[in-house]
């Protein structure tokens, strides 16, 4: 949780800096990152395979097959990152074009995103290299080098935005330059990391063909899953663009500011399911693997829940600190609390998946995002907002709804407890346990 709430912050310092240039400055690094967005969720969705893994493997005492799989992820993850980096070298203009954004924000958005997307081998390798080690119950070598990755992203955010120090100034390029430089210094320390003793994972030349057959079957549907929410935030960012530029840049200060406050314990929470499970599993303990899980959703559901009450109420003073153009701010406040409401929701949204996904289960999640995103996000936005007339306010109910249909989804996958035995028997296929464990 820590680590998750300097890596927000980090975000959220690059939209309220570039805030102080303009509305369209926030609308062009608001549409660039959905692009940023993609190499983002390709290695959060090769990390959880290699995190699910990893937990098992640990837990079952498997350590030669999580080396293995912790090697063919990496491996995966940076040859991966090459194409994103040609596409933001070549297609930068017409990307944020497509979106049918206003020119000075094409402009802005299209060097923004050419730098971002030219790190991507490097954001891979971190992802994947956290997520492998926390798989071992080591949660604190990865909060050690991300803590240190982006405060040196926040100090060159703004020393490179405004030239501070004598640093040259940059403007908006300089924010993504910043993330670049912090993404690849944290890839070299993982890496680092991983090849010395400080790790209990051994980095070797690839070869199971099982074990990548597994990470990749068990990772395809969280990249899928990503994916189609980077899809859909094309028509729907296109939807609020209709309704103007300051509403499109209201909603990414509202989702930002949840994204700060409430969504570093739910990713928090998730990420301790994933392990939690995943090692009981590994013990041949899938009753305390259930329990684990449904238990973490349940203290989500009142910590989370929580601080979105919290955010409800003081929205107003939050949304000033990024704008204050007065159109923004009042569309953004709504948004907030759009979010906020949610946030009971979001918490035991993102644990029952971080739980199944302990289980080698991704499935599941895949559908709900698709189902939710698709149906309740983008049509309740798209039928109310434009054909009944009810424009942005339907924005904000569908983020609510969205979120309710997640949770009924995904909670009634968990309790058929079916995922649990998809667990046992990949790790049986890969050899981590014996027939015996399997239950």
């Amino acid at each position: 949780m820590t680590e998750q709430v300097l890596r927000t912050l980090m975000r959220t310092t690059d939209v309220i800096v570039a805030g102080f240039f303009s509305p369209a400055a926030i609308t062009a690094v608001g549409l660039a990152d959905i692009y940023a967005r993609l190499p983002l969720w390709f290695g959060l969705g090769v990390g959880d395979g290699a995190i699910a893994l990893s937990s098992q493997d640990t837990g079952s005492g498997a350590s030669a097959n999580r080396d293995e799989a912790v090697s063919t992820a990496l491996t995966l993850g940076l040859l991966a990152g090459i194409p994103f980096v040609v596409f933001g070298l070549l297609f930068e203009q017409a990307a944020i074009g497509v979106l049918g954004a206003e020119q000075d924000v094409v402009v802005i958005g299209a060097s923004y995103l050419a730098v971002i997307l030219f790190s991507s081998p490097a954001r891979h390798t971190t992802l994947i290299a956290a997520k492998s080690i926390q798989g071992t119950g080591d949660t604190r070598t990865p909060m050690y080098v991300n803590l240190a990755s982006n405060v040196l992203n926040i100090g060159l955010t703004v020393g490179l935005a405004f030239g501070v120090a004598g640093i040259p100034e940059y403007g908006v390029v300089g924010i993504a330059i910043a993330t670049a430089v912090a993404d690849v210094f944290a890839a070299v320390v993982f890496l680092l990391v991983l090849g010395s003793e400080a790790s209990e994972i051994s980095l070797i030349r690839p070869s199971d063909h099982v074990i990548a057959k597994q990470l990749v079957v068990i990772s395809a549907p969280r990249i899928a899953e990503g994916l189609s929410e980077v899809v859909a935030q094309f028509p729907f960012n296109a939807i609020l663009l209709t309704f103007g530029t300051e509403v499109n840049a209201a909603y990414h200060i509202g989702m930002r500011l949840y994204q700060q406050v409430a969504a570093p314990l739910s990713r928090g929470y998730g990420v301790a399911a994933n392990v939690l499970v995943g090692q009981a599993l590994g013990r041949g303990e899938p009753e305390s693997a259930y329990y684990d899980g449904l238990a973490t959703a349940a203290l989500g559901a009142l910590t989370v829940g929580g601080l979105g009450g919290v955010l409800f109420f003081v929205a107003d003073e939050f949304v000033r600190i990024f704008t204050r153009d007065p159109v923004t701010i009042g569309y953004a406040v709504n948004f907030a609390r759009a979010y906020a409401v949610a946030t009971v929701l979001i918490g035991p949204y993102a644990i029952l998946a971080g739980a199944l996904r302990g289980g080698s289960e991704t499935r599941p999640p895949f559908v709900a995002k698709v189902t939710g995103t698709f149906v309740f996000l983008l049509g309740v936005t798209y039928v109310g907002g434009v054909h009944l007339e009810y424009g942005v306010l339907a924005a904000y109910v569908a983020i609510v709804a969205d979120y309710v249909w997640r949770d009924l989804f995904l909670g009634s996958v968990y309790y058929q407890r079916d995922w649990l035995n998809r667990g046992t028997r990949l790790m049986r296929e890969r050899g981590s346990i014996d027939g015996a464990s399997e239950e």
